[in-house]
């Protein structure tokens, strides 16, 4: 067995059978090797980006890693921003990157350059493979170092000559660590500050995101008149009809702060002390009131769920454990008709959107009715820019619909995210997944013509107007969509709008429809 058969036998023995792949040269010996490790199921990205976008979408929905082969240091730095959305969301997620054979490197040819270096900025974990007798116990361990709590990337970096070496074998999968418990006297500080009575809010994130840890949190808002928040961006939120409610803390820095308001003590369950995205002048860049005390509930990596359910038992005695809060009955949008405004679009999702959807969402400025629209539709996940590295939306649509197949995938995109990954609709046809991507083309960074005000920039002239206008020339996605195998169309009335994503959601495989919007319409 060479260093590339015990590479995919170690990593389908440990649990992991997808790679998303653009591969090199010096992978070459890995590509052959998928012919016989039957278990692994490779997927063609044309772009490095798109599949460490598709790695993460996966890795969040499956709850375990899948492998990202990419091609020598520029390789993964086409696919770093996606990387980097990766480690905010703490998806677990292995990226093997191929390199020149070990006595090759003295040479420095053009490809050469530092990879670790690259892969420090992304990875919790990273770790050169020095020899083909060692390739599965490193794989082992880096499957291992993904899927150590909350999730991380793992890099292994595997020189050309120790892949088509000899004298490797597999290795036995290492067990997952589980989530360390959070102390008592943690949770019993928790009930105390709850139980004075002072304004609270209970801000969370990670895990904490999911079914049962929202419904213990709604046990204990219930019981204590605690406010519930959410972070900005999850990486992953069940929500929708039956589901405890829970609003997101906003974008904007000025709309946080009056969320926040009045707030005296500040707990944290997986999320972190809130703060403005940017800085601005004259603005806090700290989002915790002040005379606001803020208290560590449970860590990204704790059992968030435990410590949540534990405080319902101390701080709401009265419930029973576990139960859960009145059942909101599912409650959807009326369709809407006449002009095709982000508000109107977001009706019609909410009218329309399936149960057990996961909706990927970088609509972007095109998707702020999208929460309120989307709030009481059937229960679904719904998928956030994470780390804001836009381009994201695509890639990481094509992951959650390979590690879900059962289930319809909604990709809400904006016209100038969308550009960053278009190719990733060819995986999409090639692959053939039940993807519903909706383009907002307003043809324009409309996010950045608002940053543009209120980073008290000078009045923007003709030239700097030009810097953030889309419409010269116009993009035209549904051509850029068939041409890559995924049928579409484009809706400019919301009834059109409807009529379409009505069609495209009862039918299987991939769909585009470029909605035709206004800015901040």
């Amino acid at each position: 067995m060479n260093g590339a058969e015990a590479l995919l036998h170690t990593l389908t023995g440990s649990g992991v059978g997808m790679c998303f792949a653009n591969p090199g040269t010096s992978e070459m010996h890995t590509v052959a090797a998928l012919d016989e490790v039957p278990g692994m199921r490779g997927v063609l990205c044309l772009f490095e980006g798109t599949a460490t976008g598709a790695a993460d979408g996966y890795g969040r929905m499956a709850e375990r890693p899948a492998a990202v082969l990419v091609h020598l240091g520029p390789g993964l730095a086409n696919g770093l921003a996606n990387l980097h959305n990766a480690r905010r969301a703490r998806t677990p997620l292995l990226a093997i990157v191929g390199d020149h054979a070990t006595y090759h490197k003295r040479f420095d040819t053009p490809l050469e350059s530092d990879i670790e270096a690259l892969a420090g900025t992304v990875s919790g974990w990273v770790r050169r493979c020095a020899r083909s007798a060692d390739t599965g116990a490193d794989v082992a361990e880096a499957v291992a170092a993904a899927m150590a709590p909350p999730g991380q990337v793992a890099t292994l970096i595997l020189p050309a000559d120790v892949s088509w070496s000899p004298g490797a074998e597999r290795a036995a999968p290492i067990p997952a660590r589980p989530r360390p418990p959070v102390p008592d006297e943690v949770i019993g500080a928790a009930a105390a500050v709850l139980r004075r009575g002072e304004p609270c809010v209970i801000l969370l994130g990670g895990t904490g995101m999911r079914r049962p840890a929202l419904t213990a949190a709604s046990r204990v808002a219930r019981a204590t008149g605690a406010r519930l928040l959410a972070e900005t961006f999850p990486a992953r939120h069940e929500r929708g009809a039956g589901i405890p409610p829970v609003d997101r803390l906003a974008y904007l820095g000025e709309m946080a702060a009056a969320q926040l308001d009045g707030t005296r003590h500040l707990i944290l369950a997986g999320a972190r002390a809130p703060a403005s995205f940017f800085a601005y002048p004259d603005k806090p860049g700290s989002l915790v009131p002040d005379k606001c005390r803020v208290h560590l509930l449970a860590g990204p990596e704790d059992d968030i769920r435990g410590a949540l359910a534990a405080l319902a038992d101390l701080a709401a005695p009265g419930t029973v454990a576990g139960a859960a809060p009145p059942p909101r009955p599912p409650e959807r949008p009326d369709l809407p008709d006449g002009d095709l405004t982000g508000y109107s679009a977001a009706a019609v999702i909410g009218a329309l959107l399936p149960e057990g959807a996961i909706v990927c969402d970088e609509a972007n400025t095109s998707g702020l009715a999208l929460p309120a629209a989307t709030a009481a539709a059937p229960p679904h996940d719904w998928l956030a820019l994470t780390g804001g590295a836009i381009g994201q939306g695509l890639p990481l649509a094509a992951g959650a619909a390979l590690a879900c197949p059962e289930r319809q995938v909604l990709a809400l995109e904006a016209d100038g995210s969308a550009m960053y990954t278009i190719s990733a609709l060819w995986t999409h046809a090639r692959e053939q997944l039940d993807i519903t991507t909706v383009i907002f083309s307003n043809r324009s960074y409309a996010i950045l013509n608002m940053e543009l005000e209120r980073t008290g920039a000078p009045a923007a002239g003709p030239t700097a107007r030009s810097m953030l206008d889309l419409s010269r020339p116009g993009l035209d996605f549904t051509a850029m969509a068939q041409g890559m195998g995924v049928p579409a169309s484009r809706a400019e009335t919301a009834a059109e709008f409807a009529a379409q994503l009505r069609r495209a959601l009862a039918e299987p495989g991939p769909h585009l429809i470029e909605a035709a919007v206004l800015p901040f319409s």
